[in-house]
């Protein structure tokens, strides 16, 4: 279906007004700038033909107007000799093409007037072109943007990243268990009064063993010097 039916329409829309009306945008600004290429190229070989048409007109117009020069010329030369039979007939000849002269030219001011209104037509016809691609590219990057954001909301409201939340949650309380379970060995244990008292012992055993030796060496330190002063 056709958004425009005429070139008035394309140039005297309001493209906002469509577009916001329209159930697809993005549909409807792509229809438009197709309808309005193809109708520039249809007015463009419009106005191809009425250039050609004028081209042709003015071939015929100049070897007309040279026709008429030319019979006017033999009028002139039959009276100079005695020939008003053939002078009335080369004005007869020159008349007619007078008159298909002036015909040719109220055409060809006809084409000249129809060329001005294509050149009008076709400069707001680019324009509105203009126009349309400017707002079909303005509605692809919305619609790349919303569509984006659809995608984004989606995968935010669509749950797995909750549930992936969830799952760490569930692994920190698995953590929080192993730990809790280690710290409930440590809890309401008595240290053995058996083995305190024996390592006791055994700290005091070591400290006297200790302290033996040390004397030890101490007196073999003292009989080498006395040895040696003697």
């Amino acid at each position: 279906m056709s958004i425009f039916s005429r070139l008035s329409d394309i140039v005297n829309a309001n493209l906002n007004a469509l577009l916001d009306r329209a159930e697809d945008p993005e549909k409807m600004v792509r229809l438009m700038v197709q309808e309005m290429e193809d109708t520039l190229v249809e007015v463009r070989s419009s106005a191809v033909k009425a250039i050609a048409d004028k081209k042709d007109i003015v071939r015929r117009l100049e070897r007309m107007e040279a026709e008429r020069d030319e019979w006017e010329k033999k009028a002139e030369f039959a009276i100079s000799k005695g020939r008003e039979d053939l002078a009335k007939g080369a004005l007869l000849a020159r008349h007619k093409l007078s008159d298909a002269v002036e015909t040719l030219k109220s055409e060809l001011v006809v084409i000249d007037e129809t060329l001005a209104k294509y050149n009008e037509d076709l400069s707001r016809l680019q324009a509105k072109l203009d126009e349309a691609r400017a707002k079909q590219k303005a509605v692809s990057l919305r619609m790349q943007a919303a569509s984006k954001r659809a995608k984004m909301r989606r995968t935010l409201y669509d749950g797995r990243i909750d549930e992936a939340l969830s799952r760490f949650d569930g692994l920190e309380r698995k953590i929080d268990r192993l730990e809790g379970e280690a710290e409930v060995y440590d809890m309401g244990h008595v240290p053995d009064l058996g083995e305190a008292f024996a390592d006791l012992e055994a700290e005091e055993a070591i400290a006297e063993e200790f302290a033996a030796l040390k004397a030890r060496m101490a007196a073999k330190k003292t009989a080498k010097s006395g040895g040696k002063n003697k």
